[in-house]
């Protein structure tokens, strides 16, 4: 029997159902717009954004390995470029690329160049402390975090705020060691 090899993702993004990439773009400027009517403070609805974006990285790493026959990473380097090359690409239709690596190998940047979430997205002066896109960084640190990774994803970079491209800033806290629910019997 052949090895399983893990699938790109191109391949994977070409055989998964797709939702009508405006009906999504504007259902989450919908959710942002509510949350910050709702909220009023717009760090209220950073975290509000953020703690969702984690709750989806939470389970969204399961259909991930499901679907991409990504075996183990071995460090967290090959994990943060298997996310920028077959994580981004399988549910958002965009590749990333990863710079900036400390000595240490533990933190980096994921640039994105395009972005489907901020189509026909304009931020008016009483919201430009708003991250828009702080889901996507909830949903790195939820996934990560079920890979025995603690982390903090923040924003660097945004082109809603005039940057060139949009970078976040990725760094391992913890290695956090797997624990089995049962021990072995010596």
């Amino acid at each position: 029997m052949a090895p399983v090899v893990p699938r790109s993702g191109d391949s994977i993004f070409a055989n998964l159902e797709h939702v009508n990439a405006e009906l999504f773009t504007l259902t989450y400027g919908a959710i942002v717009r509510q949350l910050i009517t709702d909220l009023e403070e717009v760090d209220e609805v950073n975290k509000q954004l953020d703690q969702m974006g984690y709750n989806i990285g939470v389970r969204l790493i399961d259909e991930f390995l499901a679907k991409s026959n990504i075996s183990r990473c071995v460090d967290f380097k090959e994990t943060a470029e298997v996310i920028a090359k077959v994580g981004f690409k399988m549910f958002l239709g965009v590749t990333a690329s990863v710079i900036n690596w400390d000595a240490d190998g533990t933190s980096c940047s994921i640039v994105l160049e395009d972005n489907p979430l901020v189509d026909f997205v304009e931020l008016p002066d009483n919201c430009q402390g708003l991250h828009y896109c702080n889901i996507l960084s909830g949903v790195l640190r939820g996934a990560l975090e079920m890979v025995s990774m603690k982390t903090e994803v923040t924003w660097v970079r945004d082109m809603l705020r005039g940057d060139d491209v949009y970078e976040l800033n990725v760094k391992l806290l913890k290695q956090v060691p797997e624990e089995y629910p049962y021990k072995d019997d010596e």
